[in-house]
């Protein structure tokens, strides 16, 4: 007598009991193996395709945004103190930031600093932000580590102004 329960499940064979393919008995097992070979390249293939664009996403994250203030201000720390390429930064001011510039390209000129010249590391932060009409300050905190020498910390004060459509560094002042 079959009991309700049972009707309810399918036959359960133990695997070694199952019938196996007529023709060779690794079938099923070959097929697995070539299905799992299947996903695991599809997988890989996915992962190829999906790195790039991730990479590519994370890095106009990273970016500034030229369009703005702080993206500017952001943009000539980076030429100004941590490329150490004057010419760049001074792309990016305007009125007195752009006279300091322009004296401290005199003053260093004959001085080459390239590809070969030792640069410190050099990393900043934010501390405050002031705004006002078509104006705004910027304090960073600067930490400069240069070989062979002790780790210090400078304060760079950037104000930007608009100037047109397009924001601009309009001066600069290094403290300790």
């Amino acid at each position: 007598m079959i009991t309700p329960l049972a009707k309810s499940f399918p036959r359960i064979q133990p695997p070694h009991l199952s019938p196996l393919p007529l023709t060779g008995g690794e079938g099923r097992v070959r097929g697995n193996r070539r299905s799992l070979r299947a996903i695991s390249v599809f997988q890989s293939a996915t992962s190829l395709l999906v790195f790039p664009i991730c990479l590519a996403l994370f890095l106009l994250g990273c970016g500034k945004d030229l369009r703005t203030a702080q993206g500017v201000a952001e943009e000539f720390l980076d030429q100004h103190y941590v490329e150490i390429n004057l010419q760049k930064a001074k792309e990016y001011s305007v009125g007195l930031a752009l006279e300091k510039i322009n004296d401290e390209i005199r003053l260093t000129s004959g001085q080459a600093i390239d590809a070969s010249t030792r640069k410190p590391k050099v990393h900043y932060r934010l501390l405050e932000k002031k705004e006002a009409e078509g104006r705004v300050q910027f304090l960073y905190q600067g930490t400069i580590q240069a070989e062979d020498a002790p780790e210090f910390t400078r304060r760079w004060l950037i104000a930007a102004r608009k100037d047109g459509d397009r924001w601009r560094v309009s001066n600069f002042t290094e403290s300790d």
